[in-house]
């Protein structure tokens, strides 16, 4: 497969696009997604005529494979990021991230304060995940595993989106869907592990980052209690609730996610 880099010790699904000499943009994805999440926010405000663009699948994800002997966790997935900038020599970044993809930008802002210099945030989950969560991260790896990822693309669809976008936005909800079947099942399964093993509380009032948090009035992911959670712990942070909208923010409402993220930046 093409755009295959060799990261950490690992063949990683990576692409650069954009300005060679402009400040770097890196995106980070959730579970069940790709690099391609990004796609049309990139398109919709023209970032690629200013920014140094990085757009990579995590391990197991999107294009990037997996081996049977590689164990995935928060931890390894923001090893590979940071084998990532050493590798592309980027610092002082903006990363854009979703979901999953959240927690790995926050444990770099935290670890490597010297590679990130804003987070732009998009549903992020709560850290720690409660227990009852953990546990359904754990069972699904073994749904899927065990029934493919047809269970959990319904599922997603439904529960990720909110009750406008079911209604009145069939491509944001076929997205979804798309986009787990298209997952490759025991790399999904290994994501849900990791998740489910995330039981350590990242400590996020150690993020010097300037940070925004754009969420939905109707994402289950992120819901007002865990924007709380964040609010009192990282100093100065910016949030944005878009009505109307559930977990997958880009494809329920790119116009609003845009603006709010063309405001921040």
């Amino acid at each position: 497969m093409t755009n295959l880099t060799m990261l950490n010790s690992k063949q990683l699904y990576y692409r650069r696009l954009g300005t060679p000499t402009g400040p770097h943009m890196l995106f980070l994805h959730g579970l069940g997604s790709s690099s391609e999440y990004f796609s049309s926010l990139i398109t919709h405000l023209g970032l690629e005529k200013t920014y140094s663009i990085h757009l990579l699948d995590l391990e197991g994800q999107g294009h990037s494979p997996t081996s049977a002997e590689s164990t995935v966790s928060i931890s390894s997935y923001t090893a590979d990021v940071l084998a990532l900038a050493e590798h592309s020599h980027f610092t002082e970044t903006t990363i854009i991230a979703h979901s999953l993809g959240c927690l790995i930008a926050l444990k770099l802002a935290i670890e490597h304060p010297e590679i990130v210099s804003k987070l732009i945030l998009l549903g992020p989950p709560p850290s720690p995940f409660p227990e009852i969560v953990r546990n359904e991260c754990i069972e699904r790896a073994r749904t899927v595993r065990r029934s493919g990822m047809s269970p959990v693309a319904e599922l997603f669809s439904i529960v990720g989106t909110s009750s406008k976008s079911k209604t009145g936005n069939a491509l944001a909800v076929t997205a979804v869907r798309t986009s787990l079947l298209a997952q490759e099942v025991e790399g999904y399964a290994k994501g849900c592990i990791a998740l489910g093993e995330a039981a350590e509380a990242l400590p996020v009032q150690d993020a010097m980052a300037e940070t925004l948090i754009i969420t939905g009035d109707e994402d289950k992911f992120c819901p007002p209690v865990v924007l709380e959670g964040y609010a009192g712990k990282i100093s100065g942070l910016k949030v944005v609730v878009l009505p109307q909208v559930g977990h997958y923010h880009i494809w329920e409402d790119l116009s609003a996610v845009a603006e709010a993220v063309d405001g921040f930046l």
